[in-house]
């Protein structure tokens, strides 16, 4: 199969409140959206790197430029015999692995309609539904953070991520713990903390949480290993875990006890696949996070979710978590059960709407072979 045509969209979509972690705040999302032509069929992706370098160093700008001078040109001179290709076909290119997944993304995508299989089928996937919880970002009060938690847990999400950074963690933990004695809840530090924060962060074992998120350095699986020694509560590895191989590091140190796959962050679906396989050989749960994607992104993610060794919910929240107005059509929604239908179409299975995008995009190219 050759490539007739790829056509690069950088959109800016307003999201619906601030989302603030530990790095920053935002008010808008913007991402990289790719379209694949081949004859008749359109497969789309989406890159999930952000405007400035604050959870990778990739930004929409770096992601612009290798996918513009460096993948595509290779993309469109290749007689695709699938999506795995892409890997032996960039293998030369030093990270950018965000670059990368968007276009393995809409190669998936196109390749499944080619085939009139499913994304989950393509996977090797086993469900219909996944079970989803939702992220929270810091909130300006104690009092709005319990108001925002249960107002989700009134919509039905099965789990509740809490953001938190040094100063703004125990007495939030436990206003909700008090709050929602039974929830299940998690927290994510994105980075924030030090091995020397250890004494804060051990406070956090008496509130039966299910995880502690990405506490220090994305680099340092060392002091991870040393930090996890000092805990009750199970790290989970996030920025930390670039492949399969960071992965493997990870748990034979000891340095967490689960792992948040996001296919964006590794390179893509199939990288991910290879860290679900380890994980799942090993007993080690692990779950899909998210970066804020769109419908496109979120219908790769709940996909990859279906797999067995998906064992926690992810952060693959409805539609309307985030946007006024989707990409797609219909937006996810969340089941009274707390879970999300998986798309069971061909490719990533759902309907894109080009005006949507367009009226979003504040940048686009396209190229042809």
């Amino acid at each position: 199969m050759y490539l007739d045509g790829i056509t690069l969209f950088l959109i800016r979509l307003p999201l619906k409140a601030p989302f603030e972690t530990s790095t920053g705040r935002i008010t808008h999302r913007e991402a990289i959206l790719l379209r694949l032509e081949a004859g008749s069929l359109e497969g789309w992706g989406e890159c999930v790197a952000g405007s400035v370098p604050d959870y990778s160093y990739e930004t929409t700008g770096t992601a612009w430029h290798v996918l513009r001078d460096l993948l595509i040109p290779a993309a469109l001179r290749h007689d695709w015999q699938g999506p795995e290709d892409l890997q032996r076909l960039s293998a030369w290119i030093r990270g950018h692995p965000m670059a990368r997944a968007g276009l393995e993304m809409a190669l998936w995508d196109l390749w499944g309609q080619q085939k009139n299989r499913s994304l989950r089928d393509l996977l090797g996937g086993e469900r219909d539904q996944v079970p989803v919880g939702v992220s929270i970002g810091i909130q300006p009060s104690i009092e709005e953070l319990l108001r925002t938690v249960e107002g989700f847990v009134a919509q039905g999400y099965r789990r509740v991520k809490l953001k938190i950074k040094p100063g703004r963690e125990v007495g939030e933990v436990r206003a909700v713990r008090e709050a929602f004695p039974e929830l299940p809840l998690q927290v994510d530090a994105n980075a924030a903390y030090r091995l020397e924060d250890a004494p804060v962060l051990k406070e956090l074992d008496a509130f039966d949480l299910l995880l502690i998120e990405q506490p220090l350095d994305e680099d340092d699986l060392l002091e991870h290993a040393r930090l996890q020694a000092q805990l009750r509560t199970p790290i989970c590895l996030d920025e930390s875990i670039k492949s399969a191989r960071h992965a493997r590091w990870a748990l034979e140190m000891g340095a967490c006890r689960v792992i948040n796959i996001k296919p964006g962050r590794v390179g893509g679906l199939l990288e991910a696949r290879r860290i679900h396989e380890l994980c799942q050989q090993r007993g080690v749960p692990v779950w899909c996070g998210g970066m804020l994607e769109t419908g496109i992104g979120r219908a790769s993610n709940l996909a990859i979710a279906t797999l067995p060794g998906f064992t926690l919910p992810g952060d693959l929240s409805a539609s309307d978590r985030y946007y006024v107005e989707e990409v797609i059509d219909p937006p996810f929604a969340l089941e009274p059960d707390g879970t999300i239908r998986v798309p069971g179409g061909p490719g990533l299975g759902v309907t894109v709407r080009l005006d949507r995008i367009l009226r979003y995009t504040i940048r686009m190219e396209r190229f042809t072979g």
